[in-house]
């Protein structure tokens, strides 16, 4: 009878109550719940890095497209003040003097926020704040996406 006894109390000994069950799973749902905020922020972090890099790949090959035009490695379009005609020829590349072929991207890269290659431009004539591009050449490129950053700016003004 004793033996008996002490098999019941170790049972209960040894397994969870429904109630240890039930707060156990409320803290680890209020535990989830904390964190999904924090990775959304994270992951929203991470695209705004990805969008810094892709703008700074794109406007650096403007800038070496410039500088290289303005060297007379190549011809460029009167009207264009030595910037690309558009994104695509940065990709294709321009024939220099001596029939070499000079590239200044790899891919035109995909936009994260939109998660798109159309990206928004603007021409040298174009007004800083336009939202439309002229046509004569490519000054600067944005994302054409309408949120807004963690530092609360707006991704199309970075």
């Amino acid at each position: 009878m004793k033996l008996a006894s002490n098999f019941r109390s170790g049972a209960r000994q040894r397994g969870f109550t429904l109630m240890e069950l039930i707060v156990a799973a409320t803290i680890l749902s209020i535990l989830t719940l904390m964190a999904l905020p924090l990775a959304q922020v994270s992951i929203k972090r991470e695209r705004e890095r990805q969008l810094r890099q892709a703008l700074w790949e794109m406007r650096d090959a403007i800038d070496r497209y410039k500088d290289a035009a303005e060297q007379g490695k190549f011809r460029t379009k009167v009207d264009s003040m030595n910037y690309p005609p558009d994104l695509d020829t940065l990709v294709k590349g321009e024939e220099a003097q001596g029939g070499k072929k000079i590239r200044f991207l790899r891919s035109i890269p995909t936009d994260p926020m939109t998660n798109s290659k159309e990206w928004g431009m603007r021409s040298m004539q174009d007004d800083a704040d336009s939202d439309s591009w002229g046509g004569q050449n490519v000054f600067d490129v944005y994302t054409k996406s309408q949120g807004t950053a963690l530092d609360g700016t707006k991704y199309k003004d970075w």
